[in-house]
């Protein structure tokens, strides 16, 4: 995946290739100075949302510009390690989700996604800023072709509590439930009397696209890997229709949720 920020710089100045405009004239149509013009296509200066919605009302460019600047937003407040991924969630028609620990992040409620990331791993800065991120993530739930997300978890995470929290794990089930009850999600639970399986190796992630290609996301206490090795993909695949077999089915699982979700309220 390339650079978001030099992606649309490089739409920019194919938007003025293609008009045959000066950087002058350019600038006179949306009423900025050529140095600006020339401060923002090599990247000197940002380009701003007043810049952006310029550009946009004036070339019909139907608010291109300014939805480039509303992903690179959310962009920027994830780590840079995540950056890749972000892009890969946004454009997957599918994602295949394994945890093991936590609910996965697309699923989270505030309070539960800052519990996640406390403990003296992050700083209070880095907290609020991935926090804020993965909010924003979920956003393509909620937009009007969402990824089919299906979610397989361990049936420890539905039991953990959050200490000193009160009220949280409540808040969070319903959200759980609530989005187990959309036509795009799928969450699927390993029993805790499986007992040893093969997910207990970790998470993973696996997203498809439009043109069959497949990427994978694993990550552990140090980094995360992203992989489109062939190898890779075909074990992670392996492993996903094996941990999925140990899952109850869709409305068993959200049944056990419901029940489970009782002893939080």
């Amino acid at each position: 995946m390339g650079n978001v920020t030099e992606f649309m710089l490089d739409e920019l100045r194919l938007l003025r290739s293609a008009q045959k405009l000066s950087q002058d004239e350019f600038g006179r149509r949306i009423n900025y100075s050529a140095s600006h013009v020339s401060a923002v296509e090599t990247g000197q200066r940002p380009p701003t949302a007043d810049y952006l919605t310029a550009v946009d009302g004036a070339f019909g460019t139907g608010g291109v510009f300014c939805r480039m600047l509303t992903r690179l937003a959310k962009l920027d407040n994830a780590p840079v390690w995540l950056r890749e991924w972000i892009e890969c969630e946004q454009e997957a028609t599918t994602l295949r989700w394994f945890e093991l620990a936590y609910l996965p992040g697309l699923l989270q409620t505030e309070r539960y996604a800052r519990a996640t990331l406390s403990g003296g791993r992050f700083t209070a800065d880095e907290i609020e800023r991935n926090v804020a991120s993965r909010l924003a993530r979920q956003a393509i739930l909620d937009r009007d072709d969402p990824p089919q997300l299906v979610v397989v978890i361990d049936g420890g995470i539905l039991t953990r509590p959050v200490l000193d929290a009160p009220g949280l794990m409540a808040e969070q089930f319903d959200l759980l439930i609530a989005r187990a009850e959309s036509e795009h999600v799928q969450v699927h639970v390993v029993p805790r009397d499986t007992g040893m399986y093969l997910g207990l190796a970790g998470q993973f992630i696996i997203a498809e696209f439009t043109d069959g290609r497949r990427v994978a996301h694993a990550d552990n206490q140090l980094n995360a890997q992203i992989t489109e090795a062939p190898v890779d993909i075909a074990r992670l695949a392996r492993t996903w229709e094996i941990v999925r077999n140990e899952a109850l089915p869709r409305r068993q699982s959200i049944e056990l949720i419901k029940e489970v979700a009782k002893t939080w309220n």
